[in-house]
């Protein structure tokens, strides 16, 4: 048996050579273990999927995640299904899974939780064939995201988030969505939800479990573009579902049409689908080393 360790050298804040200081801290943290330890560094997008299917491979009993939700995303994809279970280090701008999973914010304690800890088994989701470990979304959601995602003032985190929210929502137009043949004017946002958390602590769907066997669809229609900014806020207080024009529905299985290509987000991770995307739960799909 064995131990993986990825390491996105570019998750989160902070100057110089952070993937060697990351290596060496995860060496330091790790010397005492009687098991091998495969220690590597990301180079490029897609490679931490391709680290952890080697893991796999290799037999390595646990896969370690240190970067942000696009790195643990990566890494849980190709943990699906397999006996290798997955552990996580946070270092991105948002932390969604890691802030669900209570994962400490110290990197050796993270570590030697994941080490220990009795793996236990969590849901994924699936959109347009594209897993998702917290929150899959369409509308403002998804255009933040690509916003985010593009975005060159080299900071990350909360503030970013909150400015380019600001910033786009003025001129947002919302689309109409069909969602399993019910129609939807206006949809500000479609939130399928996993777990309750967009990250930074903003809860979107306060029902949802990451272990159910089932997604929250969040659905926020327009009455107003300044009901919908006084509504924003209330995603960092869990009080969403108290707003106007905002659903929430239980699926395992969900169909989602428009009459444009939909653009969506898994994870974060912005993607483009046809008119027609297909979302569902994988039930107990993923083993989690957490505390």
């Amino acid at each position: 048996m064995s131990i993986a360790v990825i390491i996105n050298p570019k998750a989160g804040p902070g100057a110089g050579d952070k993937g060697r200081d990351r290596r060496d801290r995860a060496a330091q943290a790790l010397a005492g273990t009687a098991e091998p330890v495969h220690i590597t560094i990301t180079t490029h997008a897609g490679h931490a999927r391709d680290l952890a299917a080697q893991a796999v491979a290799r037999g390595d009993r646990l896969v370690v995640a240190w970067g942000g939700d696009g790195t643990i995303n990566e890494v849980a994809s190709a943990l699906l299904s397999t006996s290798s279970a997955l552990g996580i280090v946070r270092s991105g701008s948002g932390n969604s899974l890691a802030r669900e999973l209570r994962v400490s914010p110290r990197p050796a304690e993270a570590l030697r939780q994941a080490l220990t800890a009795v793996p236990r088994t969590i849901d994924a989701g699936e959109i347009d064939g594209h897993p998702f470990f917290c929150v899959a979304g369409i509308g403002f959601d998804e255009h933040i995201a690509t916003s985010f995602d593009r975005d060159t003032s080299g900071r990350r985190g909360f503030l970013t988030y909150v400015r380019l929210a600001l910033r786009e929502i003025i001129g947002y137009r919302p689309s109409t969505y069909w969602i399993d043949g019910r129609r939807i004017d206006k949809a500000v946002l479609i939130a399928i939800a996993n777990s309750g958390q967009f990250g930074n602590g903003a809860v979107v769907a306060p029902d949802a479990r990451i272990d159910d066997g089932r997604l929250d669809v969040v659905t926020l229609a327009e009455r107003s573009r300044v009901l919908t900014m006084l509504a924003l806020p209330r995603l960092y207080v869990g009080g969403l579902k108290r707003v106007r024009g905002v659903a929430m529905t239980p699926v395992t299985r969900v169909v989602i049409e428009a009459a444009h290509p939909i653009r969506f987000h898994a994870d974060g991770e912005p993607r483009e689908g046809s008119t027609r995307i297909l979302v569902r739960v994988l039930p107990r799909v993923l083993r989690v080393a957490v505390r």
